[in-house]
């Protein structure tokens, strides 16, 4: 049954930009590449860079030839991850996934050498270097990876931390993610008593069910299905945290977080006061879930009322009308971005049907700059499925653009990363909205609201339970499912404050999100990116037409400036708790429009 209520079924990528199949001699022959590149490129620069022998002209050389050794070693690496990811249930994609990633970690150990000795030259030879007129599109990569030189370890030691880490922390969130996505949750029909074999997707889709009932068993289906999982999961997370602690240790990380800070350019100061400004405007949550509690006509909100409809969900969106929704939601602002967005329906760049062993989630690959994005989600119908299309299709155009870069100035920081995708999911939403009747303004206002919700405080809040997490793992060891359960709710509530009351079942849904296990307090580039685009959404309304131009120029820069330069091009300056402030004002402004819009709901009925 899976996938035959979708509109989008039959839906999928085309990967052959890449390689036709697990058995395309090109893999082998892009290895064997890949190999001689990387000789040549040893015999040339070991030794010659961290002593600083190099003139601007040959460092300049050395990095072109080190990006295509990347752009060329990264493509069989990933074609296996998206392979994997669109179906995890066959054992094939599973051994091919590892093989690559066990191929490019022999790969990358052999290139270490030339970052650690960009990080042990010295800064007389450093300066020199970034001075030159040569250099200048690789002035950002430098500075990048003169940053990490006080947490460098010997080449020894670097080599070694990777060649284990397929069998240590990689095989262990590769663990998890196999076991969410394949595990078959059993769900029983309140009414009729049937039961249904479901993915996780699937039953979170139901958890926005309007029937209380089918929110319910969605609940006590996902809540039974983790639980035979969680002994395996918490040993998991247990592994991967003390994982962490090592490496930090060795390298001299101070604090869990401060290598995550460090890829994301920020200072810890700053995403404190993000951190710290979603938990004391937690009251907007709790205003709004009054609001929602009386409109339901609940005496209590639980975990599984936080993202029931208001109203009865009949509205199907198909997948034409979802693409024609987009597309021109994108043109109105920059036909430019419609352009680039409209590439992923025409040339297969989508894989959007659901399916068994299918990744939960969705998200969007940049692969590399000479070849193409593609975006993988699971679509079902739904006005809360366009936002996400808008949302990844927001990061395809951003990857899309920032391919005039080459692949040093290619990706751009976690929290800028989410810049495209929520400014795009901001235009659907007032296109749409505007075209609405009120019953259905008032629905899509508390989607979108909720939305927010999930994307600042929820994220905020699953950071504080990760810096706990850490923490704890750190000073008393082995931490238990009890105690995981207790410090999730603690932190989960805190944003609710008295609206909803998260019932004991929630206590192990933490073992379900994916980005704990692989990318440690990534969660909070979330938070960031939502506060941060309300408030350029709102520039960019009173800025007018050329607002547009200067934010596609911004897309097109890539991550070759730091996330303090790139804003500033915006009129933006992160290090101001009243810039962030203006993205919670636009947060309040939200909640009162869709209060004001259920008083004349009211008084119409």
């Amino acid at each position: 049954m899976l996938g035959m209520s979708s509109s989008a079924a039959g839906i999928s990528w085309d990967l052959t930009s890449l390689f036709s199949g697990l058995d395309d001699p090109k893999i082998e022959a892009t290895w064997e590449e890949v190999d001689r590149l990387i000789t040549a490129f040893e015999a040339d620069y070991r030794g010659k860079v961290g002593s600083g022998s190099l003139t601007a002209a040959e460092l300049e050389r050395a990095i072109r030839r080190y990006e295509e050794i990347g752009i060329v070693g990264y493509k069989p690496a990933s074609f296996a991850s998206l392979v994997y990811a669109a179906d995890t249930s066959k054992p094939e994609h599973g051994a091919f996934y590892q093989a690559q990633m066990e191929r490019g970690s022999e790969s990358r150990v052999r290139m270490m050498f030339f970052e650690l000795e960009l990080q042990e030259a010295s800064q007389e030879w450093i300066d020199a270097m970034m001075a030159a007129e040569e250099l200048a599109d690789c002035r950002h990569f430098l500075s990048v990876v003169r940053v990490a030189s006080p947490y460098r370890l010997s080449e020894e030691k670097e080599v070694l931390l990777e060649e284990v880490s397929n069998t240590g922390a990689r095989a262990w969130v590769r663990l998890h993610e196999d076991l969410t996505s394949n595990h078959v949750f059993r769900f029983t029909h309140p009414e009729t008593g049937e039961v249904e074999e479901l993915t996780e997707s699937e039953v979170l889709h139901r958890l926005r069910h309007e029937d209380r009932a089918i929110r319910q068993a969605a609940g006590d289906s996902l809540s039974a299905g983790l639980k035979e999982l969680e002994r395996t999961i918490v040993f998991t997370y247990n592994t991967l945290m003390a994982d962490k602690k090592l490496e930090d240790r060795l390298r001299g990380y101070d604090s869990p977080e401060q290598s995550r800070h460090q890829a994301n350019e920020l200072e810890a100061e700053t995403v404190q006061t993000v951190l710290d400004l979603c938990r004391e405007r937690s009251d907007l949550v709790a205003r709004y879930y009054r609001v929602k509690r009386e409109i339901l006509g609940l005496d209590e909100l639980t975990h599984i009322d936080r993202y029931a409809p208001l109203f009865d969900a009949k509205t199907k969106v198909g997948w034409e009308e979802a693409r024609e929704m987009v597309l021109k939601s994108f043109g109105s602002f920059s036909p430019t971005l419609a352009d680039r967005a409209d590439e992923f329906f025409q040339k297969s760049w989508i894989d959007a049907a659901p399916r068994a062993g299918k990744r939960g989630g969705a998200f969007c690959s940049y692969i590399t700059p000479d070849l193409h994005p593609v975006v993988l989600m699971t679509y079902q119908d739904s006005i809360e499925d366009v936002m996400t299309l808008a949302h990844e299709l927001g990061h395809g155009v951003h990857a899309s653009l920032s391919r005039k870069q080459s692949l040093i100035n290619y990706h751009g920081t976690l929290p800028l990363a989410e810049l495209a995708s929520i400014f795009g999911e901001m235009l659907v939403f007032e296109r749409v909205v505007g075209d609405l009747p009120l019953r259905d303004q008032v629905a899509l206002y508390a989607q979108k609201i909720e939305g927010i919700f999930a994307s600042v405080h929820r994220q905020a809040a699953m950071c504080r339970f990760e810096m706990r997490c850490h923490r704890l793992r750190r000073e008393e060891g082995e931490i238990s499912a009890e105690t995981f359960g207790e410090l999730w709710q603690e932190e989960l509530q805190s944003m609710f404050e008295d609206s909803v009351a998260l019932g004991d079942q929630h206590r192990m849904w933490w073992t379900y999100v994916g980005h704990f296990f692989f990318a440690p307090f990534y969660v909070y580039a979330y938070a960031f990116g939502e506060l941060l685009t309300l408030a350029i959404y709102q520039k960019a309304k009173a800025a007018g037409p050329d607002f547009a131009d200067r934010y596609v120029d911004v897309l097109e820069r890539g991550g070759g400036e730091t996330p303090h330069e790139l804003m500033a091009r915006l009129g933006v300056d992160l290090r101001d708790p009243e810039f962030w402030k203006g993205g919670f004002r636009v947060i309040e402004d939200f909640v009162s429009t869709f209060e004001t819009k259920w008083a004349e709901l009211q008084k119409q009925s």
